[in-house]
């Protein structure tokens, strides 16, 4: 499949056409001084010409800015349209050039799918607390205030192929991309999953960069403001073109340009560049720390990929988190379209560094290709999902369950659950926490590897213990928890999670409804009391899983659900893109 991947800037249109499957550009280009003189549909008329020997079978757009709308890419209608209009208050430099462009495109090229794939996208799953600002929580709901983050197609970009280069899966990899250009952003990725970056609401937040400053204190800008001499536009200037490299150097916002003068003696352009560096290696500490520990650190963008000194000054002295910097082969990176991943550390290092070039291009014509593929024809017919309420409850290795009943206890069984050789004990523990305790939990046969205690979130406030929300079986670096039985309590390291969301697959069902084992799918919950949407729901297959959907108490109550309810596939996903259940309570 043939895509055109169009990027409509204030003034340029950069594009390009891309064979999905090999990943091969066809034609590339960029056209200046558009949105004058050079209308954006004259302008996507020569972009036409350039490609007129190729078939396009859709067109992919880059938008910036998707607020809370997108969470992934989408086909454009007009409602779609609007709603990138009404995010322009949030990216009014790019928004409406983006706009602009989409609707040119649709005039010239009118008989082929539009998809907009958002920067913003990646990052709509962060955690609650991640994305949320410390203000009135109902002027942040009313103005759509929160952070959304930016480069999400870059940073999803890199973490994929830092998997393909490691030999492991991403899913079970913690990753912090560094986007290091003119705009800088750094992104948390853990187990595939977007969970905190630098920019926020505006790509402003965060890194220092070319042009903008990055992290500063709102005081300045009151303060700033109470002098007379900046309005908001005076500000907005200061902040996003005046600042950063630029602003600190009093050169450029071009890197080149600032080490130049730095190692002509500039003392201001030696303070820019120490900036920029200390501003991204907090950033690394900051995340390393926030998901308890990290795989690898990721450097792309034009200045990441490029500059040998400024991945040394940034990579330098991480030993105690493991990273290991290997200063000679970092100094001979050269990346290529042939080569686009290379280490920048020594083999032995514990959390790898890697230099990768990124392809946001490629990104987009894949999301796009697999939308239009989605779009003609590779619906499946709906069928009845099981929804099913998972309480509170225990699975404990043999060496845990000889602690607390004795060394020739074994389990009773009490009932079977829906999956099969699943069952409940008439055995319970305790769960003591540092605030409370949370009596009589069941434990659930048979033993297991490894100790698990599945909570929801408020028995996690309950009991005043920060558990992390994992798949089922990823224990490692959990939340400690202490079990009291019969003889005694046990104070386990880690095992106490708030499980995700899943749903049980034979691998029947799995191929019915095209879904593979770790894909992930959206559930709507519709025709009951309260409407709304699950994002984030794990498929699980394997051939001793009957078709089932886990949600826990919490997420059970927000959609007033009981059980026995049961759902049904819309619509499945393809390359990256998500699934729909329409859940009927």
């Amino acid at each position: 499949m043939q895509i055109l991947v169009i990027n409509c800037g204030s003034s340029s249109v950069k594009y390009q056409v891309i064979e999905v499957s090999d990943g091969k550009v066809l034609v590339s280009g960029t056209l200046e001084n558009v949105g004058g003189n050079v209308t954006y549909e004259n302008a996507l008329g020569r972009v036409l010409e350039e490609a007129s020997e190729y078939k396009i079978d859709a067109v992919g757009h880059r938008v910036v800015h998707g607020g809370a709308y997108f969470t992934h890419a989408t086909l454009i209608d007009d409602d779609v349209i609007n709603r990138i209009e009404a995010c322009a208050r949030f990216a009014p430099l790019h928004n409406p050039a983006n706009v602009a462009g989409i609707k040119a495109s649709r005039l010239v090229l009118s008989n082929v799918p539009h998809v907009a794939v958002f920067d913003t996208a990646f990052h709509s799953r962060m955690p609650e607390h991640a994305y949320t600002y410390a203000i009135d929580s109902d002027i942040s709901e009313r103005e759509g205030i929160r952070r959304y983050g930016f480069h999400g197609t870059s940073h999803a970009y890199v973490a994929q192929q830092a998997a393909e280069f490691l030999e492991r899966p991403l899913d079970e990899l913690r990753l912090i991309s560094l986007h290091l250009g003119n705009g800088a952003s750094a992104c948390a990725i853990e187990f595939g999953h977007s969970v905190d970056t630098s920019m926020g609401m505006t790509p402003l937040e965060g890194l220092v960069m070319g042009t903008r400053c990055g992290d500063i204190d709102a005081g300045v800008v009151m303060s700033l403001l109470r002098t007379g001499e900046y309005d908001v536009d005076g500000l907005d200037r200061l902040l996003n073109k005046e600042a950063g490299l630029k602003g600190v150097s009093g050169i450029s916002h071009d890197l080149r340009e600032v080490e130049e003068a730095a190692a002509a003696g500039n003392e201001r352009a030696r303070l820019a560049i120490q900036l920029f560096v200390y501003r991204a290696r907090k950033y690394i500490g900051a995340y390393a720390a926030a998901m308890g520990g990290v795989d690898a650190v990721i450097l792309t963008g034009g200045i990441g990929e490029n500059s040998p000194s400024m991945r040394q000054r940034i990579l330098q002295r991480f030993d105690f988190i493991g990273l290991k910097l290997d200063e000679q082969r970092n100094s001979d990176i050269r990346l290529s379209t042939n080569s686009h991943v290379a280490l920048a550390c020594r083999d032995i290092s514990k959390v790898k560094a890697l230099v990768i070039k990124t392809n946001e291009e490629l990104m987009i014509a894949r999301q796009t290709s697999g939308l239009v593929r989605q779009i003609n024809g590779q619906h499946l017919q709906a069928k009845s999902i099981p929804i099913a309420v998972s309480g509170r409850h225990i699975h404990l290795n043999e060496e845990t369950f000889r602690k607390l009943f004795g060394a020739d206890a074994t389990l009773t069984h009490y009932k079977d659950l829906s999956q099969p050789g699943q069952y409940a004990c008439v055995e319970k523990l305790n769960l003591i926490g540092p605030r409370n305790r949370i009596d009589n939990v069941r434990i659930l046969g048979p033993l297991r590897s490894n100790n698990q205690i599945e909570i929801s979130r408020t028995d996690e406030f309950f009991l005043g213990i920060d558990a992390p929300v994992r798949d089922s079986g990823r224990t490692e670096g959990s939340a400690p928890i202490t079990l009291e039985g019969p003889l005694g309590s046990v104070s386990l390291n880690e095992g106490l999670i708030c499980a995700r969301r899943h749903i049980h697959m034979h691998p029947d069902d799995a191929e019915r409804f095209g879904l593979q084992d770790k894909d992930e799918v959206e559930v709507a919950i519709t025709g009951g009391p309260r409407d709304l949407i699950f994002g984030d729901v794990l498929v699980r297959v394997h051939p001793q899983f009957r078709l089932e959907m886990h949600i826990d108490t919490d997420e059970a109550n927000a959609a007033e659900m009981d059980q026995g309810s049961d759902g049904s596939l819309i619509y499945t996903g393809i390359e990256g893109m998500s699934a729909r259940i329409r859940a009927k309570g």
